[in-house]
């Protein structure tokens, strides 16, 4: 059975990290680690995940000694992980217990790269509100150009197949990171079902619809190089997959 490794990077995450930790204990599949990156949090979080790291030996726990932000923390995380499959969990959102038990064995097809998942919003109080988000049910690098469909809490990649891959220090590092593999010629391949729950915080970042804008397109020039009328193209696509996006 091959090992997991779920990245979580934590900063000021005591309302939420036990819930996160625990929907990772109910997994089906038991052969994982769970590599937390504490990002010099300032809240009681840090003594909640020593706690559960001293009861269950796949709970590794790394302590920085500043803030450095989410992707840098992820970075760090990937840098210590022994997995053959990366996957990634934020410290506010939660798993299905049987999901690495659907998506793992999608990665026998020898053109999958990445795998996720569809997932449900709730809100911050852990409620469901009936919101749930499907994905197609496969994607190219070409289709993913078009609009980041890869929610990152349902992510897993294959690290035997594709070697460590690091995020950049930029907005939208998620759709960077899926793009920086799919380009390799890869796929990725959604499980089609419901297997996460993401939390959507009062004050996020990414609901900053001028923020977004400007990451997508620098995504499009500066890592993607691609021409000014390209990236415009793009873009356009892309917003337009957000303001429609297909919710049950």
């Amino acid at each position: 059975m091959n090992l997991v490794s779920i990245i979580t990077p934590s900063y000021n995450s005591e309302k939420f990290i036990g819930k996160t930790i625990e929907s990772v204990l109910a997994q089906t599949y038991q052969n994982w680690e769970m590599v937390i990156v504490d990002d010099k949090s300032t809240d009681n979080s840090l003594d909640i995940i020593k706690n559960y790291s001293e009861k269950d030996h796949r709970i590794r726990l790394i302590k920085l000694n500043k803030n450095v932000g989410v992707a840098s923390a992820r970075n760090q995380a990937i840098l210590e992980s022994k997995g053959d499959y990366i996957a990634f969990l934020d410290s506010d959102d939660l798993w299905s217990p049987n999901k690495l038990e659907l998506q793992i064995p999608l990665f026998l097809h020898v053109n999958v790269g990445i795998v996720f998942s569809n997932y449900e919003k709730i809100n911050e109080k852990g409620e469901s509100n009936g919101r749930f988000i499907i994905a197609p049910n496969q994607v190219s690098y070409s289709n993913l150009l078009k609009g980041n469909v890869i929610a990152c809490l349902t992510a897993i990649y294959d690290c035997k197949k594709i070697g460590k891959v690091y995020f950049n220090k930029q907005g939208h590092e998620d759709f960077a990171f899926w793009l920086s593999i799919l380009k390799k010629g890869y796929f990725a391949k959604n499980s089609n079902y419901i297997l996460a729950k993401y939390r959507v915080r009062k004050n996020s970042v990414s609901s900053d619809k001028f923020k977004v804008v400007s990451w997508y397109y620098k995504i499009y020039r500066r890592n993607e190089s691609l021409s000014i009328s390209r990236a415009v193209y793009y873009l356009i696509m892309a917003l337009s997959k957000s303001f429609f996006k297909y919710v049950k």
